[in-house]
């Protein structure tokens, strides 16, 4: 038997077996392709993106201003995903119109259910936004932003958002069984330390997970839950009960950053976690956003301040450690709706990723205007996205 044909072979069966392993797995030392510990191959399924779109035609009785609002007129983009009853739940972000730029209108969370995972059903109101609740002084007026979410086997619901006074976003906790009806639970790190990190500017916090029997639930790391999160660096936190989280510092005193921008790479401008991350046999897997910079520091490769997706890989034994990290992104902006719209400098924006029928699917807001889907299908192993 020829050495090409059993590397055939030995990538077929690396690719039917570990569906939480990856999609396209090759070798990465020439330069092409993806490394065996990562998740790739990620295809934009012809026809379909993009899969919301906004729709002033929408609107629903807004508490906060006391009339009928068009609450996703504007724009619809940055999504969570999860299974359930069978299907696939895409909860997205959604402006209104009664803005003008980026952090300046009121955000609301939708919900969207799919069977295939591209034909969306919406419900007509949203199913988070700020309300006459315990959560004023933190989501009064911008609103409800950018949900991570993932399930416990029990079939609880964790939704990780950012409230946004547009004063101070925080990264805040909200539980549900049911995904329409949502109990907030206010700040994650508001009892940490004697509530040290209360009101520090936070988000972005993707809570570990595994694939259990075909489908992906929350996780414990050494008999606790744990979260990364962060935007400028990524960072570790904790949690006994999933609502309260304890960051993780470091020798002096301060949060601790397990992984930074890196100067003349695709992520030099910063690193943001994206959908909640997986527990694999290789270690911690996280997907995570990264800006290219605008100065000299950006990676000549992409545009200046584009959004791409990247890939780490932590070490589950201890989890503060890089054991390996992608040079360049697994999933990066390619169709004309991904470089247009509120961010015109070109955004996938990766926040949900589902196993469904065992295929993974990613969501992700592009140009901070629209929700796009992308398949990776393990047992037809495809390239992904181009390597410049």
């Amino acid at each position: 038997m020829s050495s090409r044909l059993l590397q055939i072979l030995s990538l077929t069966f690396l690719a039917t077996s570990f569906a939480f392993q990856g999609c396209a797995i090759k070798s990465s030392s020439n330069g092409e392709g993806l490394p065996e510990w990562a998740l790739g191959g990620f295809q934009r399924p012809e026809g379909v993106n993009p899969v919301i779109s906004p729709d002033p035609g929408i609107t629903f009785s807004c508490p906060m201003r006391s009339s009928t609002v068009g609450w996703m007129e504007s724009d619809t983009f940055n999504p969570a995903s999860v299974e359930i009853d069978g299907k696939i739940a895409v909860i997205f972000r959604a402006e209104d119109n009664s803005a003008q730029g980026i952090g300046t209108r009121t955000s609301r969370l939708g919900l969207a259910i799919s069977e295939d995972g591209m034909k969306m059903d919406i419900s007509r109101e949203p199913v988070m936004f700020p309300g006459e609740d315990s959560m004023k002084e933190y989501e009064w007026p911008g609103g409800c932003e950018d949900p991570r979410v993932a399930v416990t086997e029990d079939g609880t619901y964790l939704m990780m958002y950012t409230s946004w006074n547009r004063k101070v976003p925080r990264l805040c906790v909200a539980t549900s069984r049911d995904l329409r009806h949502w109990t907030k639970h206010g700040p994650a790190f508001a009892k940490a330390y004697e509530g040290r990190f209360k009101d520090m500017a936070c988000k972005s916090g993707s809570v570990v997970t595994t694939v259990k029997d075909g489908h992906q639930v929350i996780a414990k790391v050494d008999g606790r839950y744990l979260m990364y999160w962060g935007e400028n660096m990524v960072n570790i936190a904790e949690s006994d009960d999933l609502v309260n989280w304890t960051p993780r510092l470091g020798v002096d005193g301060e949060l601790l950053g397990v992984m930074f921008p890196r100067e003349g790479f695709f992520d030099s401008a910063l690193t943001e976690c994206g959908p909640p991350a997986l527990l694999t046999k290789d270690g911690i897997l996280l997907l995570y956003n990264g800006k290219n910079s605008t100065d000299e520091k950006r990676d000549s490769r992409y545009p200046a301040g584009t959004y791409s997706a990247g890939q780490a890989l932590f070490d589950s034994d201890n989890p503060e450690i890089i054991l390996e990290r992608l040079d360049v992104p697994f999933f990066r902006p390619m169709d004309d709706f991904e470089k247009s719209g509120q961010y015109a400098a070109g955004t996938v924006f990766i926040e949900g990723l589902t196993l469904h029928d065992g295929k993974w699917y990613l969501y992700y807001g592009c140009a901070d205007s629209l929700v796009g889907v992308a398949i990776c299908d393990p047992a037809n192993p495809v390239p992904g996205d181009p390597i410049p």
